[in-house]
């Protein structure tokens, strides 16, 4: 195989395409049978990879697999498995380091190795770099190394792995080179860092901007509802000014694959080798997290308006995945949110275009017929593009808008 891939998600399979666009012989490697079998038969399981593109990759050669042997003589080894939190707030290596066990005992002289999971500055070479010397070869001389950060953003219609700019961070320079050259074969820019700590930095660097800029205006909304005043109105005169300002738009929380988790990890590396708090961080989570149960707070508050309690009230949430116009619920702020109104007391309904069965905490939540069903109260979360905006405000008895989006006099913006 000139490239195989290990995780063949979010992350991973975005890459198995544009590789085999490019000409490519690619194998993915995958512990989940499901994925694999999926995969065999011309199906996909994630939102930017259709069913069509899967067929395509398997016509020009892809060879999704279970048996780690598929790395036998591979030229590149792609490593993008899941990097969750820990309990202590750390990055899970779990699947990082047993997908490295895994290609240490494949490796080969002359072999690039690339993770592209996000994790803390140092893990490539403090890790990584380790795990595959295990094989008796030694890294920057008889393979190559690099780091080089995913940057998928689900449901972006504009940017994808061809056209969003490829940084990468080698062991040595050649490394650096290689891997360069590699990734330029399907991406349009490859960005080169000064090595795999800096690489590693970048990826959080850029999440952890949008992390603490989301907090910064979540904590607005929360008090600018307080002194009446129009947040939502605020923002987009101050989206006017065409330099120093960038517009972020608060919600009932953040999700994703990246602003809840990335961030976490920067702070976990200072904490632990400085021993001192990244407070900026901590801080932002703080505000972030607590949104969901600010979000329940103002749905009581608007019931009580309508002489309701919460407890026996029927509320229903539209949108519950953690971005508009996609499938993925990691992380989403719909499933706190929708603990919170259960332990109220709230008799929960949901709907979502894209979900057609929902659970929290191991209880089905009834799905609505349309998002126009009747309730005391209606819960924007996210704006899909097929909803009606128009229509869910002219028939919701109350809403309340989390999202900006809808302007009524039954309707509440948060």
């Amino acid at each position: 195989m000139d490239l195989v891939v290990i995780g063949l998600g979010y992350v991973g399979l975005p890459l198995v395409r544009e590789a085999c666009r490019a000409g490519l012989r690619v194998g993915g490697l995958d512990r989940d049978p499901r994925v694999v079998a999926g995969l065999t038969e011309g199906l996909s399981h994630i939102d930017d990879v259709s069913a069509a593109e899967v067929t395509e990759m398997l016509e020009a050669g892809f060879q999704p697999s279970l048996d780690e042997a598929i790395m036998d003589g591979a030229r590149t080894v792609v490593i993008c498995v899941p990097t969750p939190l820990s309990e202590d707030g750390g990055p899970d290596l779990t699947a990082v380091r047993g997908a490295t066990e895994a290609v240490a005992r494949h490796l080969a002289p002359g072999m690039l190795v690339v993770l592209e999971s996000t994790t803390y500055p140092g893990t490539t070479d403090e890790v990584v770099k380790p795990l595959l010397e295990k094989s008796g070869l030694v890294a920057g001389e008889e393979f190559h190394l690099a780091f080089s950060p995913e940057r998928i953003d689900p449901g972006n219609p504009v940017y994808g792995v061809h056209n969003t700019p490829k940084i990468v961070g080698g062991l040595t320079p050649a490394c650096a080179s290689l891997a360069a050259a590699f990734y330029g074969k399907f991406v349009e820019r490859v960005v080169q860092a000064k090595g795999t700590r800096e690489a590693e930095m970048a990826k959080l660097l850029e999440n952890t901007y949008r992390h603490v800029n989301i907090a910064l205006v979540n904590e607005m909304a929360v008090f600018c509802h307080e002194l009446g005043i129009d947040l939502w109105d605020a923002i987009e005169c101050a989206a006017t000014k065409p330099f120093g300002f960038q517009a972020f738009r608060p919600g009932p929380g953040v999700g994703g694959h990246c602003i809840p988790i990335d961030p976490n990890y920067l702070s976990y590396k200072v904490r632990a080798e400085l021993k001192h708090p990244f407070r900026f961080v901590e801080l932002a989570q703080e505000i972030n997290s607590r949104m969901p149960g600010y979000v329940v707070d103002r749905a009581a508050e608007l019931l009580n308006t309508d002489a309701k309690a919460m407890n026996g009230a029927k509320v229903l949430l539209l949108g519950v995945t953690y971005k508009n116009d996609i499938a993925d619920q990691r992380e989403s702020p719909a499933r706190p949110i929708a603990r919170k109104l259960l332990q109220r007391g709230a008799v929960l309904s949901y709907h979502d275009p894209y979900v057609d069965s929902w659970q929290v905490d191991g209880k089905d939540i009834r799905r609505a017929g349309s998002p126009t069903e009747q309730a005391d109260l209606t819960i924007l979360l996210q704006v899909h593009s097929e909803y009606d905006l128009d229509s869910i405000a002219a028939n919701a008895h109350l809403l309340f808008d989390t999202r900006g989006k809808i302007s009524g006099d039954s309707v509440y913006p948060l």
